[in-house]
């Protein structure tokens, strides 16, 4: 395939500790409140549902919000250029 050109495409695997640092914002922020609870209490678990809730609301304002933003200003994120091929293989090509 020959390259025509290059694209500018945003690169989510960058983009991953942005969305964690967010969501743990988020989760920090509407729980901050709650009282703390006892390690060494027989009815603490690690298993809390409320929480649970809370990070997966968290998670999915996070998404929501980074899809707006990338509609809307792409340019913020980090990003590469790729290539882009005709889609022609040499071997399809008579010459």
């Amino acid at each position: 395939m020959k390259q025509i050109g290059t694209q500018w495409k945003t690169d989510w695997p960058k983009m991953g500790p942005s969305i964690l640092i967010a969501t743990a914002l988020i989760v920090a922020i509407r729980t901050a409140k709650w009282a703390a609870k006892a390690a060494g209490d027989p009815l603490c678990s690690n298993v809390d549902g409320d929480l649970d809730r809370e990070v997966s609301y968290a998670a999915s304002i996070t998404i929501r919000v980074m899809h707006e933003l990338m509609k809307k200003h792409e340019g913020l994120f980090p990003g590469k250029k790729e290539p882009i091929f005709d889609g022609t293989y040499d071997e399809d090509v008579a010459e």
